[in-house]
C-alpha cells in the first residue's frame, strides 16, 4: 500500500486538475445546452497570454513594462492569474456573441461555430507564438522538488493541486451560495421561466460563458508549467474535459469532480506500471461506468437543477 500511496497522490492531483478544466465546459453546457468545442484552444489562449506576461518582454508600453519586470516573479505570476483570464475572457465575449444566432436552434451550428472558433484561435496561436514548446517560470517558493516514497515530487504539482481544490471550492461557492448561482441554476432548468420572470437571459448566458472561459483560461496558466506550452494543448484537455462531464453525468458540480478524480487516479496509477495504457485507461473507464449508467455517475443529482 505505501508503495501505492505515491502514484495514489499524483493520479489525485491530476484529477484535480482534470476536474477544474471540465469545469467551465460543464457550466456552458449546463446553461446554452451547447458544447464548447473551443474550450481547449481558450485554456491553451490562457497559457500563452500567462507566458507572455511573465516572460522578458511583456506586452506593455516601456515605462510600465520596466516597471513590471522589476516586480518579484511571486507577484507578477499572482497578477498574471488575473489578467491573463481576464484576456481570455475578452476572447470569450467576441464567441458569445456569434453564438447568439445558434441559440434556440440544433445544437449542431453551435458545435460547428465553437469547432471553427477552435480552428482560429489555434492557428493564432501558431502564428503568433510559432510551434515551438514553451515553459513557464514559476515562483521560486513553489520551484524545485523532495522525494516521496521512491520518486522525486515536484513541489509545484502540489501547489497546482491547491489552487484547483480552492477554484473549485470557490465555484461550488458561487453557484450553490449566491443569487447569481441560484439564477443560473434555474437558467439551466427551464430558460423560457427565467425571461418570464424578467431576468436578462442574453446577459445570463454571457456571464456563464465568459465565466467558463476564465476557467478554462486559469486552468491553462495552473496546468501550463507542468504539461508546457504548446499549440495543440487544447486538445489534450478538452477530450478529458468531455470525457469527465460525461463520467460525472452532465451538468453535475460533484460528479465532475469526482469524475475528474477517478480519471486523474487511472491515468496516474495505469502511468505508473502500464505507461502505454495510460490514456486508453481513462476511454476504458468512461466505456464501463456509461455500459451500466447511461447518464453517468451523479447524472441526477446536478447541482444545475432547481
Amino acid at each position: 500500500m505505501f508503495d501505492l500511496l505515491p502514484h495514489i497522490l499524483n493520479g489525485l492531483t491530476l484529477g484535480l486538475l482534470f476536474a477544474l478544466i471540465a469545469l467551465g465546459f460543464m457550466l456552458i453546457v449546463g446553461l446554452m445546452e451547447q458544447i464548447n468545442l473551443a474550450h481547449g484552444s481558450l485554456f491553451a489562449l490562457g497559457a500563452y497570454f500567462a507566458m507572455q506576461l511573465m516572460g522578458p518582454r511583456p506586452p506593455l508600453p516601456a515605462d510600465l513594462a520596466q516597471s513590471w519586470l522589476a516586480l518579484p516573479l511571486g507577484w507578477r505570476y499572482a497578477a498574471t492569474l488575473i489578467l491573463a483570464p481576464a484576456a481570455v475572457g475578452l476572447v470569450g465575449i467576441a464567441i458569445e456573441f456569434c453564438m447568439r444566432r445558434t441559440y434556440g436552434k440544433d445544437p449542431l451550428y453551435g458545435l460547428l461555430l465553437t469547432f471553427g472558433a477552435a480552428m482560429v484561435i489555434e492557428e493564432m496561436i501558431r502564428l503568433t507564438w510559432g510551434t515551438r514548446d514553451y515553459v513557464v517560470q514559476v515562483p521560486q517558493a513553489v520551484s524545485g522538488g523532495f522525494i516521496f516514497g521512491d520518486l522525486i515530487w515536484s513541489t509545484y504539482r502540489f501547489y497546482a493541486a491547491g489552487i484547483a481544490a480552492a477554484v473549485i471550492g470557490l465555484v461550488w461557492l458561487l453557484i450553490e451560495k449566491t443569487s447569481f448561482g441560484a439564477t443560473v441554476k434555474a437558467g439551466a432548468h427551464d430558460s423560457e421561466i427565467v425571461r418570464a420572470l424578467g431576468i436578462n437571459l442574453t446577459r445570463l448566458r454571457l456571464l456563464v460563458f465568459v465565466f467558463g472561459t476564465m476557467l478554462a483560461a486559469v486552468a491553462g496558466i495552473i496546468v501550463a508549467p507542468i504539461w508546457g506550452i504548446r499549440p495543440h494543448m487544447g486538445v489534450d484537455a478538452v477530450i478529458p474535459a468531455f470525457l469527465v462531464i460525461v463520467l460525472g453525468g452532465v451538468g453535475s458540480f460533484w460528479g465532475a469532480v469526482v469524475a475528474g478524480l477517478l480519471v486523474g487516479l487511472a491515468v496516474g496509477l495505469s502511468g505508473a506500471y502500464a505507461s502505454e495504457w495510460s490514456l486508453l485507461s481513462m476511454y476504458v473507464l468512461l466505456v464501463a461506468v456509461v455500459t451500466f449508467r447511461a447518464r453517468g455517475l451523479w447524472g441526477k443529482k446536478s447541482v444545475l437543477e432547481a
